[in-house]
């Protein structure tokens, strides 16, 4: 009889968890439905007769695939253009985040200083601080030093690091075990040699982390830009994207081409994020920043 009641027992255990695995997957089939719906009506309206996408209820399926949005978006999005200017300020900001935080959090991570804590609590502070309190006093700076309608206000800043990626790569370098630093030091190596030549290769799922972060928020960043820059011929895909869909006449007029630049803006995201991932995920985990 206990034999019996044993079996029962991990069957009904076997069942419960089966329930609960297929409730879980639901679950999360219901949520990437909902985070993808946007980004599937913005698809489908992109495809669109202009005279479809106002429809209600709407018909995710076009009735006639325009692809002659794309060209149309190209054209008068001017998306050539805007993405060169995209591309110079993410990259020039992508090479800035890397060098100045992986810098300065090896420096809080291995090398001895009585002030090092304190001053990496410092660091943490900053955080606090949100981006419209130094908005105002940043930009009286920028205008004294003549960077106005430049890319220098949006790249220059990233050489100066971050709290929030400097504390991501210090966590990551907590992680590596000392020992290789005092081989090196053994073997004559100075501390910029340790930095460049162990530290760095063994943080690349960080780097990897950190780097998608700043090309991601950089890519998408509107407020700097927006505040910024003035002339037309130096407008990021962002900006241009706002200001197009500013114009309540052009908006009314081109609402599918406006979601044709707005799909040929994220695809670079989609396309980086997918091939990154493992080293994303892994490096967030690691990092400590996991929940």
């Amino acid at each position: 009889m206990n034999n019996v009641y044993r079996v029962s027992f991990f069957e009904s255990q076997k069942r419960t968890r089966i329930f609960l695995m297929i409730l879980t997957y639901i679950i999360l089939i219901l949520g990437v439905c909902v985070v993808l719906l946007p980004f599937t009506w913005t698809l489908s309206t992109s495809l669109k007769p202009l005279q479809e996408a106002f429809k209600w209820p709407p018909d995710f399926i076009p009735s006639k695939f325009m692809w002659s949005n794309y060209s149309q978006a190209l054209e008068k999005l001017d998306m050539i253009k805007c993405t060169e200017n995209t591309l110079i300020v993410t990259f020039s900001v992508l090479i800035g985040t890397l060098f100045s935080n992986s810098l300065a959090a090896f420096g809080f991570a291995r090398l001895r200083s009585p002030w090092k804590d304190a001053i990496f609590s410092m660091v943490l502070a900053t955080m606090m601080l949100p981006y419209q309190v130094t908005l105002i006093p940043l930009y009286i700076l920028y205008r004294n030093l003549h960077w106005l309608d430049t890319f220098k206000p949006l790249t220059v800043p990233a050489y100066f690091g971050n709290a929030f990626y400097i504390f991501l790569l210090r966590q990551f370098f907590l992680g590596i075990p000392k020992e290789y630093d005092e081989a090196a030091l053994i073997d004559g190596c100075s501390y910029p040699r340790i930095y460049w030549s162990i530290i760095l290769p063994m943080a690349r799922p960080a780097l990897i982390t950190v780097g998608i972060f700043s090309f991601m928020g950089s890519w998408n960043d509107l407020m700097g830009p927006l505040i910024i820059l003035s002339s037309y011929e130096k407008h990021t895909l962002a900006l241009r994207l706002a200001v197009f869909r500013q114009d309540a006449f052009s908006y009314a007029l081109n609402f599918t081409i406006l979601a044709a630049g707005s799909i040929m803006m994220t695809l670079p995201l989609i396309i980086i994020f997918f091939f990154a991932q493992k080293y994303f995920i892994r490096g967030v985990v690691v990092s400590g920043l996991k929940g």
